[in-house]
Order: structure tokens, then sequence, then C-alpha cells
């Protein structure tokens, strides 16, 4: 997903390692970099009602983490692709898990701080690292062989990135919701109000102190194997140039679509641990509720195991079709009853939600050639549909509830679909 051009050794219509076989370690190294992102990403999950909790919050209030979470793929998107293009997706690699660890970092300051916003700033950082990371590593993995095949292979590096997703939620729950206390700080004096934020606080800083120093870790492997891919130096695009590829139906149909089905997946997992954990759905503890988010994930982790093959027997285009409208009706049967068929419904999403994310990047890319860094970067800058969809829901789930809010997820599920449809047969 970059925004400039690829490196002039590295450009061709094959892709960047065209005429350079990457070697099977580093393969394996790129696809665990999904594994990494998609596990830190699904962390906001976990740290919304935290945050919500301690600063007794309202659900508009919560969803501030993930819009300053997502707002950096649309700020840093663009400049991404121009520092890729300048020093190679490798070194690319190096700066954006350097950039996430220091995010990781910033969270010890924004615990002792005990003040909300410092929490946000700290996820913006994180995510401006993951941003350059994904603007690497999306590229890379969908062009490492054929171009026929690239909704595939890119399906399965996203069901490591499901797997990590899968992963940490449970994990995160039981750090970093199994401290807290069943108290309601907004009743606590002043006094003790402050002692209980800063204790509760420093779990989550020491969380991400662990997370800091693997990432560093990861770092120094990608950097001493900088070389073994070709990186070369040019100018790089200008905004009015990558804007320009918007004129093309099939690229702007896909920004849109990925706009809308990051937006909807992130607000679903986002709502998940208080809509499941509501008395007339499933009755189930915040740190319950944490615990069953793995089976949103999971579903589309087996999803994208299942769809890596699906995808090279029938167009791309029809299964994306498919995938959304079951995910739209699951979403609407959730918000339209409830109990167990209500919780368990919306936890399958997941399932549908697994070859959304690699299918619409193939799909708005295609035809591309040499030009696909761009396009990846505008598709990139989509991914802000998870900083405003689920605003934009929580501002229901205030006014009403948070079954209503789920009419937004299902409406940005119908779009998906109409573009599925429309892309069902091969760019001319």
């Amino acid at each position: 997903m970059a925004a400039g051009p690829i490196p002039a050794a590295q450009r061709s219509s094959a892709g960047p390692t065209a005429g350079h076989e990457a070697p099977r370690a580093l393969v394996l190294a790129v696809v665990a970099l999904f594994f990494i992102w998609g596990g830190l990403t699904s962390l906001n999950d976990v740290l919304i009602p935290k945050l919500k909790g301690l600063f007794s919050l309202s659900y508009t209030e919560a969803m501030l983490t993930q819009f300053a979470f997502f707002m950096a793929y649309f700020l840093v998107s663009l400049p991404a692709g121009n520092l890729i293009a300048r020093v190679g997706y490798l070194s690319g690699i190096v700066i954006g898990l350097g950039t996430m660890a220091v995010g990781c970092l910033l969270f010890i300051p924004a615990s002792s701080s005990g003040v909300y916003a410092t929490f946000l700033g700290a996820l913006f950082v994180l995510a401006a690292g993951i941003t350059i990371l994904q603007v690497a590593a999306n590229p890379l993995i969908a062009n490492m062989g054929s171009a026929a095949t690239s909704s595939s292979r890119l399906t399965l590096a996203q069901a490591f990135n499901s797997l990590g997703t899968t992963i940490f939620p449970p994990i995160g729950g039981a750090i970093i919701l199994g401290s807290m206390a069943a108290v309601d700080p907004a009743t606590l004096p002043v006094l003790e109000r402050s002692a209980f934020l800063a204790r509760e606080s420093a779990v989550i800083g020491n969380a991400y102190l662990a997370i800091a120093a693997i990432l560093v870790l990861v770092a120094v492997f990608f950097w001493l194997r900088r070389a073994q891919l070709p990186a070369g130096r040019e100018e790089a695009i200008s905004l009015a140039g990558s804007f320009g590829l918007l004129r093309q139906p099939r690229l702007r149909g896909g920004v849109i679509a990925l706009f809308l089905y990051v937006g909807a997946e992130v607000a679903i997992g986002s709502m998940l641990i208080n809509y499941l954990s509501q008395p007339q759905i499933l009755a189930v503890s915040e740190q319950g509720a944490a615990g069953l988010i793995g089976l949103y994930w999971g579903g589309a982790m087996v999803g994208r195991f299942i769809g890596a093959v699906v995808l090279r027997l029938a167009s791309p285009g029809l299964v994306l079709a498919g995938v959304a409208m079951g995910a739209a009706s699951l979403a609407a049967m959730s918000g339209l009853t409830s109990g167990a068929l209500a919780g368990y419904a919306l936890l399958a999403v997941g399932l549908m939600n697994s070859i959304m994310f690699p299918t619409i990047f193939s799909l708005g890319t295609e035809g591309l050639g040499d030009r696909t860094p761009q396009g990846s970067g505008l598709l990139c800058m989509g991914i802000v549909g998870g900083a405003i969809i689920p605003l934009i829901c929580g501002v229901v789930a205030d006014s009403a509830t948070l079954a209503s809010a789920l009419a937004i997820p299902v409406a940005c599920y119908l779009a998906i679909a109409a573009f599925g449809w429309q892309s069902r047969l091969p760019r001319g």
C-alpha cells in the first residue's frame, strides 16, 4: 500500500520481487508481520472497555481510541509510500517496527499521567508504525508470485493476521481486564480515584512495554536482512499524481469498499465486549466477553484459510458479494433478536469478514501495472473507515442502543456486496 513508486530495481508488472527471488525465511518473516499487527490492532477491542471504565467514558468517547488509531492510516499512508520508495521495502519494515515500539513505550508515560488523551496519542504513534508496515508488506506479499493468484496469496497471509487477532484478545483480556476492580472510579474520592487510575493504568503500560521489547527484536532481524531485496532511489510521485488514479472506477470503488469494510469490522469488534456482556444478550463478564472475541477473529482466520483455496476456483468479486451479503444478514439478525442467537450471530460475522480485505485490495489494484504502489497507498488511506464508522456507531449507541448501532455495519456490508458484484468479471 504505497503512495509513491517502488524503487526502479523493484518495479515491473510482476511486482517488487521480479527477477529477484526472496529467501524462504524472509517470506515467512514477512508473513509473521501480518500476525503481529493483527494482534496489536485487535488489542484495541480490549482497551476500549478498560479505558471506558477507568475514565467513565460514553460510547462515543470510548470510540475515540479507534478514531486516533485509524486516523493514522489516513495521515501516514502517502508519506509512508514515499518513504518506502526511497529506502526500499525491508528498510521500511524496520522503520515501521521501530515506530510501533515507540508507540508501545508511550503507554508508560500515558499510564502515569492518568489522562485519557495521552493514551490516544500513544495509539496514534503505534498505528503510524503499523501503517508503514502495511504499506510495505501488503504489496510485497501480493506480488510474490503470479498476478492471477494474488488474491489467494494475500488472503493466505491475512489468515495469519487473523491468527494474531484470535490469540491476542483472550490473552490481553486476562492481563488487562483481569485486574479491573469491581468498582466505579467515578464514585471514589479524588485521592483514591487517582491511586486507582494509576494502579489500573500501570497494567496497560507493563503489557505494552513487553510488546515493545518483542518489536525491537523483530526489527533487528529485518535490519540484518535489509539487503536481501533490491532497493533503489527515485523521486516520489506527487500527491496530485496519486489522487489522479481515483478517476479509475475499479480503484475508486475499492477505496470506498475498503473504507466501509474496515469501519464495519472495527465497529463490531469494538462493541463486542460491551454488547455480549449485556443481560439481554449473553450476560457474561467483560473478561469472559474478551475470551469470546476470539471466536469473532478466529472465524476470520478459518475463513481466510478456506478462502485462499476458494478464490483460486471462483470469481473473487462473486465470492466477495456473497460473504458481504452473509455479513449483512448476520449483523441484522443480531440487532433484531436477543439472547444466544443475537450474540453468536454477531460473532459469526467474523467468518464472513474473512476474505474481504485481501479481495477488495486485489480487485482495487487489478490492472494498475507499475502504478500499483500508488493505488495501494490510496487503498490504505481507505482504512481510515476504522476511525469514522465506529465513532458514528458510538453516537448511535449513546442516543439509542448498541443493537441499533448495528444498522451502520449492515449498510456498509450491503454496499460492499454491490462492489463485489460489479467487480465479478476481470477488468478489461
